[in-house]
């Protein structure tokens, strides 16, 4: 397992690794699990995504918190993690290239509140960071903005974040993913509510689909706004590549009922590939696309062509 693929687990949501675990964590303290506690003394730092228990001492993040709590070796803890329903309470995970079920026997899945979040996206608004990353940084297509129904929002230690929403194909609300857009380490990269369904992102898209259309899958969500911004129709599948078996279902009916082409331009590095030949195993039709020399990404390829 790579650094990128290890930082992926450590910026896993602690909380959401600390329930997954069993642990009933509450304004962001448990009972700490590592010795005889009745008072809730583990406590959860969400801007530092680590753990501590001020009465016996460990601490951790998420990595450490899987070996202490299940008494795994590193590498073992990562297998889990790697696993575990923590996002987006799949049924089906991918392992060494292959698809194996995978069912937590820890704790159900936290259901989402979608109540507390939908208003927020009604009348979506955009900080100067925000506005910054993505028509700045990023150049996503406004449209494309007001499509995704992209929103922000700072937290009380001033840190600004980048809210993105993800809907099924009926447009409900069913997960959010959080993006720290500070350029300091002050937070994780990202945060995620709980019981938050991030599985494909931008499925609702696919009721736009013609017959015969092409459908680009990309890695995340700045590759699929990239794609979008150029013209494509496109959803994004996490690099965890972990999916429910009705998004597995629901692809392979457009590939038989639509003859949908699928494409893809994989990330240059092994997650990137890794992540393409996983998903042809689902989608035997997915093309193979290069990326020139120089771009990580699509978002970086689609920066490349609107600059010049």
């Amino acid at each position: 397992m790579d650094k990128f693929e290890l930082q992926k687990l450590r910026d896993l949501p602690i909380e959401g690794v600390a329930e997954r675990l069993g642990l009933q964590v509450r304004m962001h303290k448990c009972l700490c699990p590592f010795h005889d506690d009745h008072h809730a003394s583990l406590t959860f730092s969400m801007r530092r995504n680590t753990f501590r228990c001020f009465a016996c001492g460990a601490s951790g993040g998420t990595i450490d918190l899987v070996m202490r709590r299940l008494n795994l070796g590193f590498k073992e803890a990562c297998r889990w993690l790697g696993g575990a329903e923590l996002v987006n309470g799949s049924g089906l995970m991918v392992n060494g290239g292959d698809l194996i079920h995978h069912t937590s026997s820890i704790l159900p899945h936290t259901s989402f509140d979608a109540s507390r979040y939908e208003r927020f996206f009604e009348r979506p608004w955009l900080s100067t960071e925000a506005r910054k990353f993505l028509s700045d940084e990023r150049r996503i297509d406004q449209r494309v903005v007001r499509w995704c129904r992209l929103t922000s929002w700072q937290d009380k230690h001033g840190i600004p974040w980048l809210q993105i929403p993800y809907y099924n194909r009926e447009r409900q609300l069913v997960g959010i993913q959080n993006r720290n857009l500070s350029k300091e380490n002050r937070a994780p990269r990202f945060r995620f509510p709980q019981g938050s369904e991030c599985g494909i992102y931008n499925l609702p898209v696919l009721n736009r689909l013609a017959k015969g259309e092409p459908l680009y899958i990309t890695e995340g969500c700045s590759d699929c706004w990239a794609m979008l911004s150029s013209g494509h129709k496109a959803i994004a599948i996490p690099s965890a590549t972990l999916l429910k078996p009705k998004d597995v279902e629901q692809l392979s009916t457009l590939s038989s009922q639509l003859s949908t082409p699928f494409h893809m331009f994989p990330d240059q590095d092994e997650p990137g590939e890794r992540l393409f030949l996983q998903l042809r195993q689902l989608l035997p039709n997915l093309e193979h696309h290069q990326l020139p020399p120089g771009c990580k990404d699509y978002s970086d390829y689609y920066r490349l062509m609107v600059h010049d």
